[in-house]
């Protein structure tokens, strides 16, 4: 295949991480302090990696955390951001023949070239070839968010845990978690910011959603913990709301923080009950879990994943795709639009 010698991209214009007096919130508020679009050369695939023609790339809260400098891995200037993304590989390393062709999902990998760009660059174990019936769309968004909804589901299953809770529970992923948990007979509490949002996931098989705004809030919650006895709180908000839902849960509760999206901390409420009640606080990083778990278990969750989608059971909700010529303008305003998710198209 000819490939250009040069492409498009939106480029870190920054090394490392931010200092603490750099550090903004956790919304984006303009795209240009971070990245710019820039032609850069076309990157080759070293040994066991694969170059991919990107189709969509996916915006993530994780993507945003990590351009302003505020993300567990550092920025590296000049190089195209972007975590994850679908596309058609078009060139191979030694080793990695067996994807030529093929269209996958991908995370971006120890080469640095991100898929927020025309071409990317992945390790082919970071790669999943796409059955058919799986759209662009819902390949772009393919291993972050599917992969993590199925990783924490097993947390809730082999914890014995009839019930949980979620919160930001309407974010792309946590619809993802409560369909599959309601296809697998577990009850799902949520967690909103607006009412608008209680209807729409409890079309999506949520047990019970609240508004961590109302005035009943406290009393709701502590409610539904006593009926429910969720075991296990899945965490994105890390704030004031999630500490209030940790405290009413009961003896053995494991508060799971995955991301913070509120910048008010949360506050202990009792530390004893870390004590007595034997109640736990960890965190939970895909990265992480992925390198733990055994090759089957990532290949079983890797075809449920997709299956999900094929079937019609998951879709990814697309609240815009933005051209990688107009994110500067269209990306922070389209970010904010509740409910979806926001791709990136070269």
């Amino acid at each position: 295949m000819n490939l250009p010698k040069a492409m498009k991209a939106l480029i870190q214009k920054h090394d490392g991480y931010a200092g603490d007096n750099e550090r903004s919130g956790f919304s984006l508020e303009a795209l240009d302090p971070y990245v710019e679009l820039a032609e850069i050369d076309l990157p080759s695939p070293d040994k066991g990696q694969v170059l991919m023609k990107v189709a969509r790339a996916a915006v993530n809260p994780s993507d945003v955390m990590f351009i302003k400098g505020m993300y567990g891995q550092p920025l590296r200037k000049g190089l195209p951001a972007g975590f994850e993304g679908c596309g058609t590989v078009v060139a191979a390393g030694a080793g990695a023949e067996g994807l030529d062709g093929m269209r996958v999902a991908f995370v971006a990998g120890r080469s640095g070239f991100g898929s927020w760009a025309e071409y990317a660059v992945a390790d082919a174990a970071m790669c999943i070839p796409l059955i058919d019936g799986v759209s662009d769309e819902d390949g772009a968004s393919m291993i972050v968010n599917p992969l993590t909804a199925l990783a924490m589901l097993s947390i809730v299953k082999e914890a014995g845990s009839k019930s949980f809770i979620v919160t930001a529970a309407a974010s792309q992923l946590c619809k993802l978690i409560i369909g599959q948990a309601a296809a697998d007979g577990l009850s799902a509490i949520g967690i909103v910011r607006r009412d608008e949002q209680i209807d729409l996931l409890k079309g999506h098989g949520a047990a019970h959603v609240l508004n961590q705004k109302a005035d009943d809030f406290d009393e709701r919650i502590a409610e539904i913990c006593r009926v429910e006895r969720p075991l296990i709180l899945l965490d994105a908000v890390a704030g004031p709301s999630s500490s209030t839902a940790f405290h009413a849960m009961g003896r053995g509760a494991r508060w799971v923080i995955y991301g913070r999206l509120e910048e008010e901390p949360p506050v202990l409420h009792e530390p004893g009950e870390l004590i007595f009640l034997q109640k736990r606080i960890e965190g939970f990083w895909l990265t992480g879990w992925l390198a733990s778990a055994s090759e089957k278990e990532r290949t079983a969750m890797a075809m449920q994943a997709q299956s999900n989608f094929a079937s019609g059971r998951w879709k990814t909700d697309v609240t815009a795709v933005v051209s990688l010529d107009d994110a500067s303008g269209r990306l922070p305003d389209a970010l904010g639009e509740p409910n979806g998710k926001v791709l990136l198209a070269p």
